[in-house]
């Protein structure tokens, strides 16, 4: 939607809610629009979440409000989930839920067999950052993308006017320094997987920046991964202006205080522009948003990349309002020149620049001027005596120079408190209320709710009499409608048409009011109503149109599948033959020509700089085998031409990463019918976890598909065991070393050069080689692509050797291993290795413990069950 047709209306404020509380404070505080999760499915696990069978009452107390409710389903589904994913999209169809926010696009496939018009808004999960790859959801009829973080206003902007979709964007709250959908982390080092709701933030851990395998001094930094929060309120008109449509604020861990104050702050922001008032926010709204929570206030990418203002690194937690340095230590207190206002009662930190150790913190007891006792506020740039509670801090661990935080304000809290506990209603809507009638007849009543659109009759039950006295009149009916106190309305205008001089009792006046606002009440919960066409049972069960029949042009398809174009899939299944074959995906030009001289068939290359990739291509052609280019994890605006350089070399195949990719690719054998084109190999970053989604990206056109590394073995049998003998058209990754995060942020930028972003940094990543050193003292590679993005890399390979016969049993044909810094004799080993336990010489077993590596798939080793 061009930002130059945006009205107050189109414009929405979506909040986040965890908890009933917070769905008030938001209700309460004008939000037009609220997201939560229930108590699986969706990626906050740790909150408290609601329970599915509360949808009714959710969607019937938000509606009442004219408020949308959003149930959050951004998470990958497992096969053995689809049953229970199924059940919940239809708790959600039957309860009116005005849209589902997913990640998984076979969750998407799933939905739309069993409702042609239950909305979907992609998550952004789904990492959509392109006009592409919103163009690659289209068939699927979503209602929305929620656009990834990384993504800049003109970049914003142009995806707008190209995709003319409506987005949604993130304005407010914590930042992943991961794209979000493309993190393992959580799950390889903890067990919790971000994919699955369950983040345990391994981007906020302190690690030592190893450069060369040289560790390099930092001093106080050491949060190298952890940046500070988003808060985009004083940017809300170029946001409006670039044609965003809803605006996100992040928190459903946060408490109903957060909720309250941000939603409110960002409410005024959006009516003051569209009252043609400054939007910016006043210096003490930035500080009550800092007190409820800050790690530090940033823009995040929104103006583009600046690595050097996105993470400071000195702590990794909500530090709330900077008051200033210790400028003495007294014998009860401290001497402090204020930032920031300050008064008794307000929780406060001494921060001396390690948040690993404990930091002494408390209450303001007292505050002094000049040694007099001040009894209100303490205001910004005063010298004042802070006396913390006497059993609160130790003054001997508090030193000159550190900084003081205030971590609360409890008067602040109370206010936002007041805004959501209270018997009143969070809202009123405005009544247009009809009145016609003549004597001996009853008096007809229409009252209109103008938000909903909705009109109600009310006639009176006793018949209007000839007046004597004091006949009725428009000021005595707008005094008896209007008293709406208490209730969910306001009488906005009253057109009265009476025939004469009439009147009724008082009392009958008000029971017409009394009925009429309860026939107006019970219309506003009312749930949409969507067409459902399959139960929870057939969805998660149904057969799909038969895929070894399905593909190529003109051949059927699933009514919204995209056309993929190229070979059916029996074809490519006959092309390629009944033998097991081992590839190797190389990020180097002499582990190319080590993987070929081992004998792969398939070689990929992965390479840091496009440059690199016509060598690669003209050895593995001269050696007569097959090459696939890889792209990158992430599709910008404007980044085509990698693309077109990709399709140029004219390789076998193409490594797809990306649904934006995707379409580019799919939309040349479009275009071009007549001309040779790649094979598609879709990538594990397609986040591929059930059966639907496997079906979904072979009918889209891929060639073959990776599983995503979410699955443990148990995962990967059943999606194997499901796909009804698409294991042929899949290829595991059984041995790498795990892509743990990828990221906009630039650890060579940030803290090897001078430079914000590529233009000025001078590439130190093409003269070093930089890696993140944790705590336990492994060294995990970052390696940079060739759009600047970086990717950590788990220190230790791991091996999926053990599963291999599993594997070969259930129909797959393709197997992977993936190198990063080998040298060229290691990779003859892994190859070797690999190739003789494929042909059944040597046991799972003994390659994974020959080349010591860890004994597991994907990020989690799982427990296979036989």
């Amino acid at each position: 939607m061009s930002s130059t047709t945006l009205t107050r209306q189109d414009v929405e404020l979506l909040a986040p809610a965890g908890d009933w509380d917070c769905m008030r404070a938001a209700v309460a505080n004008g939000a037009d629009a609220i997201f939560f999760g229930v108590e699986k499915f969706n990626a906050r696990a740790r909150a408290n979440n609601f329970r599915m069978d509360e949808l009714p009452e959710i969607m019937a107390f938000l509606h009442s409000y004219g408020v949308k409710g959003f149930l959050t389903f951004n998470i990958l589904v497992f096969e053995d989930e689809l049953r229970d994913a199924a059940e919940l999209i239809e708790a959600c169809i039957d309860a009116g839920v005005d849209a589902v926010i997913v990640q998984d696009l076979g969750l998407v496939k799933m939905i739309r067999e069993m409702s042609p018009d239950f909305p979907i808004h992609g998550s952004t999960q789904m990492t959509i950052t392109s006009p592409e790859a919103v163009e690659f959801t289209k068939p699927w009829n979503m209602e929305r993308v929620v656009l990834g973080r990384e993504n800049n206003l003109k970049q914003i902007q142009k995806i707008g006017e190209q995709a003319k979709l409506p987005m949604e964007v993130f304005v407010h709250g914590a930042i992943c320094v991961s794209y979000s959908g493309q993190c393992l982390t959580s799950e390889m080092w903890g067990g919790r997987s971000a994919n699955r709701g369950e983040c345990a933030q391994a981007c906020r851990l302190p690690y030592d920046l190893m450069v060369d395998g040289e560790q390099k001094p930092m001093g106080d930094v050491a949060y190298l991964l952890s940046p500070k929060d988003l808060a985009a309120i004083d940017l809300m008109p170029e946001l409006i202006e670039a044609g965003v449509t809803s605006f996100k604020i992040e928190g459903r861990l946060k408490s109903p205080e957060y909720v309250a104050n941000v939603v409110s702050k960002y409410r005024k922001a959006i009516d003051r522009y569209f009252d043609g008032e400054d939007a910016r926010p006043s210096k003490e709204e930035v500080r009550e948003l800092q007190q409820s929570f800050s790690r530090g206030f940033t823009h995040g990418f929104l103006e583009g990349t600046n690595n050097k203002k996105l993470v400071e690194g000195t702590f990794p937690k909500s530090r709330g309002v900077y008051l200033g340095r210790v400028e003495q230590v007294l014998r009860d207190g401290v001497v402090c020149r204020l930032e920031a206002p300050v008064k008794r009662g307000d929780g406060i930190v001494f921060d001396a620049g390690d948040p690993t150790k404990k930091e002494e913190g408390g209450r303001v007891y007292d505050l002094r001027r000049k040694g007099v006792k001040l009894e209100g506020e303490a205001d910004e740039k005063w010298i004042v005596d802070i006396v913390p509670g006497r059993n609160d801090v130790d003054l001997r661990k508090v030193h000159v120079g550190d900084r003081i935080w205030k971590t609360s304000d409890p008067s602040l809290d109370k206010r936002l408190r007041q805004t959501f506990e209270t018997d009143k209603p969070y809202r009123v809507f405005p009544v247009q209320v009809r009145v016609t009638g003549r004597a001996g007849e009853p008096l007809v009543t229409f009252w209109t709710d103008v938000q909903k659109g909705t009109t109600v009759r009310v006639d009176s039950e006793l018949l209007l009499e000839t007046a004597q006295k004091r006949p009725m009149d428009d000021a005595l009916l707008e005094e008896q409608f209007g008293r709406l106190g208490g209730t969910l309305f306001q009488l906005e205008e009253l057109d009265a048409s009476l025939d004469g001089d009439v009147i009724l009792p008082m009392r009958e006046l008000n029971s017409i009011r009394r009925r009429a606002v309860e026939l107006l009440a019970g219309e506003r919960p009312k749930p949409p109503v969507y067409v459902k066409r399959a139960d929870a049972a057939t969805a998660a069960t149904a057969a799909t149109a038969s895929l070894a029949a399905a593909g190529g042009a003109g051949a059927p398809r699933e009514a919204g599948a995209p056309e993929g174009g190229g070979a059916g899939l029996a074809a490519r299944r006959a092309l390629r033959g009944g033998e097991a074959e081992l590839t190797a995906l190389c990020r180097s030009l002499p582990q190319v020509q080590a993987a070929l001289e081992a004998g792969v068939g398939m070689v990929y290359a992965d390479f840091e700089f496009i440059k690199q990739f016509p060598a690669a291509v003209e050895a593995v052609h001269a050696a007569g085998k097959q090459i696939a280019l890889a792209t990158p994890r992430i599709h910008m605006p404007g980044e085509n031409g990698y693309h077109n350089n990709i399709l140029r070399l004219q390789p076998d195949a193409v490594l797809v990463r990306n649904t934006g990719a995707l379409y580019y690719y799919l939309r040349h054998r479009r275009e071009n019918p007549d001309a040779q084109h790649p094979r598609i190999i879709g990538d594990f970053s397609l986040n591929i976890a059930n059966h639907k989604t496997v079906e979904l990206f072979l009918e889209a056109g891929c060639d073959i598909v990776t599983p995503s590394y979410d699955l443990n073995i148990q995962q990967m049998v059943d999606l194997l065991g499901q796909s009804q003998g698409m294991a042929a058209d899949m290829e595991i990754v059984i041995h790498q070393h795990l892509p743990m995060f990828h990221t906009e942020h630039c650890v060579y930028c940030t803290f090897l050069s001078e430079g914000t972003d590529y233009t000025n940094c001078g590439r130190p990543c093409e003269e070093h080689r930089v890696s993140l050193q944790d705590r336990i003292g492994m060294s995990h590679p970052v390696r940079v692509d060739e759009g600047c993005r970086n990717t950590v890399y788990n220190a230790i390979e791991q091996s999926g050797a053990e599963y291999l016969q599993n594997f070969l049993e259930l129909g797959v044909q393709s197997y992977r291993v993936e190198f990063l810094e080998e040298t060229p004799e290691q990779v003859h080993e892994v190859i070797r290795l690999y190739s003789q336990a494929l042909r059944g010489e040597i046991s799972g077993t003994q390659v994974w413990k020959t080349l010591k590596a860890t004994n597991q798939l994907g990020v989690t080793r799982g427990q296979l069950v036989k």
